[in-house]
């Protein structure tokens, strides 16, 4: 299915999807719990404008828009039955690529009057790979440009699109979002971090962390590396285990970034665990950016004896307050070896 939506309506969750082997097969499955099974599906006839990522509203008044489309956004009624569309009431170009950098994945919200249209942004690096939104008094529109929230570029060699939403939860607000692992744009990792609303309902973008939703990690915090949320170069995240993943294939000039720690206690040493490669490589643990201030190198020698995973400990400059991590590689140690995780004291 390409970006299904689930919604809950008088007692029934409908699950909208369109069918990744046939585009014109957009439909609709019930069930009476979130979780499934979903049932019944049925075709949503949708007046010819057929196209991928359904998304339904449901207004304060109890009338539900389905929404969907690929460059340009479509939107209608929905009737009473919320399987049905009154196409009478279709309307093309709600959101487009050329006024406001729309690519697919349509979503809606309201917040205090004001509509959201959330959707996969195309203004960046020549691929969807942004979360952005335009803003509107009125469901269908006119909607206005209103930016990026999140980009999700260089979280992975494989980088393509991001789909995502924003919803509330205990009075905080979110957006949900996707990164890619394993140097392939079908691996997608999902993902959020907080947002803030500006007094005009304007919303600031936010950067891509590593601890989400969380604080900075804490001192003694085992962090797994597959928590990287920038790579430069060949660096991907792959699974090592069907329970583990690591940051793998490793090539010279590479770069990974964890944002944020906490170096609360004064820290002046590191532990990492590492699978050696068939050729010895250096780490440089940097702050602030892949140019940053130096406080640790470590020399990973070469596998030459078939050793196992290994943990390293090494002194680093004391460092104190809330910093990104960076780690810069020298050299070629082979597709075998990995990073495990990284733990400051």
């Amino acid at each position: 299915m390409y970006a299904p939506d689930c919604q809950y309506h008088n007692g029934h969750y409908y699950l909208y999807y369109c069918l990744a082997n046939n585009t014109k097969t957009e439909g609709v499955a019930t069930s009476n719990s979130p979780n499934g099974p979903f049932t019944n599906g049925t075709n949503i006839k949708v007046g010819g404008f057929n196209e991928i990522d359904p998304a339904v509203f449901i207004d304060d008044d109890g009338q539900a828009y389905y929404i969907w489309g690929q460059f340009n956004a479509k939107m209608a009624k929905l009737k009473p039955d919320m399987i049905s569309i009154d196409t009478a009431t279709i309307r093309e170009n709600i959101v487009t690529e050329k006024e406001h950098f729309f690519h697919e994945g349509g979503y809606l919200v309201k917040r205090d009057g004001i509509y959201y249209f959330v959707y996969a942004h195309m203004g960046r690096a020549g691929r969807p790979t942004c979360i952005g939104y335009a803003t509107s008094n009125s469901p269908m529109g006119p909607y206005t440009y209103g930016g990026v929230i999140i980009d999700n570029d260089h979280s992975d060699p494989g980088c393509w699109n991001n789909h995502g939403s924003i919803a509330e939860f205990n009075g905080q607000w979110y957006v949900f979002y996707h990164r890619p692992t394993h140097a392939s744009y079908t691996m997608r990792k999902a993902c959020l971090e907080p947002i803030a609303f500006a007094e005009d309902g304007s919303i600031a973008e936010v950067e891509m962390t590593s601890q989400g939703a969380a604080a900075p990690f804490a001192m003694g915090t085992q962090i797994d590396a597959a928590q990287a949320c920038l790579l430069y170069g060949n660096t991907r995240i792959r699974a090592i285990a069907r329970d583990n993943e690591a940051l793998c294939e490793i090539q010279n000039d590479d770069a990974a970034a964890y944002k944020y720690i906490n170096f609360d206690r004064n820290a002046d040493s590191l532990k990492i665990h590492i699978m050696p490669g068939q050729a010895s490589f250096d780490i440089d643990v940097k702050l602030g950016s892949a140019w940053g201030k130096t406080i640790a190198r470590i020399n990973v020698p070469a596998n030459t004896a078939g050793k196992e995973a290994i943990t390293y400990s090494c002194k680093i400059e004391q460092t104190d307050g809330v910093h990104a991590v960076w780690l810069k590689f020298w050299g070629n140690p082979g597709k075998e070896a990995y990073i495990d995780w990284l733990q400051f004291f």
